[in-house]
C-alpha cells in the first residue's frame, strides 16, 4: 500500500485554489475503491479517498501560503458524505479498520492543528445529507454551514444501525469541542435519522443553516470572514511537495536520510536516521519519517518492534534544529509543526518502540524526542561494539527542542510525560553532552550496558518483546505513554479508539449476525443482551 497521492492523479477530491481560499471538493469516484469488492456510494470513503485528503492538507498548508480558509464541500446532488464505506468495513480484516479509523483521526486532528497553528481555518459547507464519518469530517472543521432544504441532515448512526462507535472522533466532538449537553449527544447518537434546520443549531450540531438560494453567498462570506483573521501571509510562494526518493524491497524500504532494515526472525525493523547539513534535511527527514510511519503500520503489521537508532554530526543536527526553532518565517512554522504531528503519529502507534543509543550516534535535541517517544531506551556504555579500541563514546543531549516545541497529545512534552508529576526544569540546564552512566542516573534511559554484555542483553530484550502477546502489548503501551491530563486527542486515540477496537472484536458488531455484517441485507441483528 502506498501513501503517495497528487492533486493531478486524484480520484475523489477536487482541489480549487482562489487566492486567500480554497475548496477541497469530495466528489467520490464510486468505482475506485482502494481494493476490490465494495462501491463507494453516496460520497462514502475508504482509505484511498482519506489518503488523497491528507495529501491535499499537507499541500495546502505547504505549497499554498497564501490560503487562509479551506472550505470542505460535496460535488455530488443532495449527499455532503455518507461516511465510511460500510461494505469495506464489512469486509476488512480488524487490523485493517483500526489503521483505517486512526489514519483518518490523524488527518482530522491535521486539519485543526492547521486552523490552531497555521491560521488555516477549515469550513465545512454540507450541501446535502451527513452522516458518519461525514458528520465526524465536518466535526473537524471550525464552522459548519448546513443547507437548509427540509432533507439534508447531520447524524451520527453508527450506535443504532451499525453496532459501532462513529470511529474518527464524533462522541468526543460533539461534547468536547462544541460542547453539546451530555444528554442531547445521547439522544443524537442513537437516532438514526440525525438532525436538520433550526434544531441543529439550537443543539450546537452546526453553527447555521441557510436556505439554499443563499447557500454559495454565506459559505464564501464566512470563508472571507475567517481568512480576514488568519495571520497567514499574503505574499509569501509556497514550496513544492515533490515525490519522496524511496526504495522498497523485501528486507526494507530506503529514504535519502531514513533507512527502515527487516528482521522478520525477530518480527522487528531496525529503523535508522540520518543527520545531514542539507537546508532541506528538516523537511525532508520529516517527510520521509511521516512516509515510513504510514507504510509499516499498513504494509507490515507482523513486524511489532521498531528499533531506532541515529548516525551522524550531531553538531549537525544542533546546528539544524537552532535554524528551526528561531526561523519565524511561515515556512518554519509549517516544518516545526509537521515534526510534532510526525513524533504524534508515532505515539498512537501500536508497536513495540526501542531505541539503542551507541558511539555515532546522534540522538540530540530534536532527534532525542524520537528517543523519548520509545517506550524504552537502552544506552551502551564503552566503545563501538565493533572497534573495541576506540575511544569514541555515545551520548545524548537536551536542548530546547525537548522542552517545548513538539508536544504529545496530552499536551505535554515527552519529558514531563516521561517524569510525570516531577519538575523536569532541573534538566533544562543540561547544556551539555550526557555520557551513558550520567543518562541512567538522570532517568533519561532505561538502562546502560557496558560493551560485554550489550550484545546479549539487547538480544534478549528483543528476544523477550517479540515472545510476549501483541494485544497485551498494545494495551500497556498506550496506558504507559499518555499520563496526566487528557485532552480531546488523548480521547479519541486513547479512550474512543479502545472502545472501538473492543466493539470491532465483538459478535454484536462483526459476528455473522450482527450489526455491522447485517446492515443492508434486511435483517435484524442479534445481539448478546448481556452488559459487560
Amino acid at each position: 500500500m502506498s501513501f503517495d497521492a497528487h492533486p493531478d492523479t486524484y480520484r475523489h477530491w477536487r482541489m480549487r485554489v482562489e487566492g486567500e481560499l480554497a475548496w477541497l471538493v469530495l466528489d467520490v469516484d464510486e468505482s475506485a475503491g482502494i481494493v476490490p469488492g465494495y462501491e463507494l456510494k453516496l460520497n462514502s470513503y475508504d482509505l484511498g479517498v482519506d489518503i488523497e485528503l491528507y495529501d491535499a492538507t499537507q499541500r495546502l498548508r505547504f505549497e499554498h501560503p497564501e490560503v487562509r480558509t479551506v472550505i470542505v464541500t460535496s460535488g455530488k446532488d443532495r449527499v455532503f458524505c455518507a461516511g465510511a464505506n460500510i461494505r469495506m468495513l464489512a469486509a476488512s480484516s480488524h487490523e485493517w479498520k483500526v489503521n483505517f479509523c486512526k489514519f483518518t483521526n490523524e488527518t482530522r486532528n491535521g486539519m485543526e492543528d492547521a486552523t490552531e497553528h497555521s491560521g488555516q481555518t477549515y469550513l465545512a459547507a454540507v450541501n446535502g445529507s451527513c452522516a458518519g464519518g461525514g458528520y465526524e469530517l465536518a466535526l473537524a472543521c471550525d464552522h459548519i454551514v448546513l443547507v437548509d432544504d427540509n432533507s439534508s441532515a447531520v447524524a451520527l448512526p453508527e450506535v443504532p444501525l451499525l453496532g459501532v462507535l462513529p470511529g474518527t472522533g464524533g462522541l468526543t466532538r460533539l461534547v468536547d469541542k462544541r460542547r453539546v449537553r451530555k444528554d442531547r449527544a445521547d439522544v443524537f447518537a442513537t437516532r438514526s435519522d440525525g438532525m436538520r434546520g433550526r434544531p441543529a443549531v439550537q443543539w450546537g450540531l452546526v453553527d447555521e443553516v441557510v436556505p439554499p438560494r443563499r447557500f454559495d453567498e454565506v459559505v464564501r462570506e464566512r470563508a472571507l470572514e475567517a481568512a480576514e483573521r488568519s495571520t497567514r501571509p499574503k505574499d509569501a510562494k509556497g514550496i513544492e511537495l515533490t515525490p519522496l526518493r524511496r526504495e522498497v524491497d523485501e528486507d526494507g524500504i530506503r529514504y535519502r536520510y531514513v533507512k527502515a532494515a527487516y528482521e522478520r526472525d525477530l518480527g522487528l525493523v531496525k529503523i535508522t536516521v540520518h543527520a545531514s547539513e542539507d537546508e532541506n534535511w528538516p523537511l525532508t527527514v520529516t517527510r520521509e519519517l511521516d512516509d515510513l510511519i504510514l507504510r509499516l503500520r499498513t504494509n507490515e503489521t507482523e513486524l511489532g518492534t521498531w528499533v531506532f537508532t541515529t548516525a551522524g554530526d550531531p553538531d549537525a543536527v544542533l546546528a539544524q534544529e537552532h535554524r528551526l526553532l528561531n526561523d519565524d518565517s511561515w515556512l518554519g512554522n509549517e516544518i516545526r509543526h509537521y515534526y510534532k504531528r510526525v513524533l504524534k503519529r508515532l505515539d498512537v502507534t501500536s508497536r513495540s518502540l526501542i531505541a539503542l543509543i551507541e558511539p555515532g550516534s546522534c540522538f540530540v535535541g530534536m532527534l532525542l524526542e524520537l528517543a523519548f517517544a520509545c517506550d524504552r531506551q537502552y544506552m551502551l556504555d564503552g566503545p563501538p561494539i565493533d572497534d573495541e579500541d576506540s575511544d569514541e563514546r555515545a551520548a545524548i543531549q537536551l536542548t530546547p527542542a525537548n522542552f517545548g516545541p513538539f508536544p504529545m497529545g496530552n499536551g505535554l512534552t515527552r519529558l514531563q510525560s516521561r517524569f510525570y508529576g516531577e519538575d523536569v526544569g532541573r534538566l533544562s540546564e543540561l547544556d551539555k553532552p550526557v555520557d551513558a552512566v550520567e543518562a541512567a542516573d538522570l532517568g533519561l534511559v532505561t538502562e546502560a550496558f557496558d560493551d560485554i554484555d550489550w550484545t546479549d542483553e539487547i538480544r534478549i530484550v528483543l528476544e523477550g518483546r517479540a515472545s510476549l502477546s501483541p494485544d497485551a502489548l498494545t494495551g500497556m503501551e498506550a496506558n504507559h505513554r499518555f499520563v496526566g491530563p487528557e485532552t480531546l486527542e488523548t480521547k479519541i486515540f486513547a479512550r474512543l479508539t479502545a472502545w472501538q477496537n473492543w466493539i470491532f472484536n465483538r459478535p454484536n458488531a462483526a459476528g455473522p449476525d450482527g450489526a455491522l455484517r447485517r446492515y443492508g441485507t434486511g435483517q435484524k441483528p442479534v445481539f448478546d443482551r448481556k452488559r459487560v
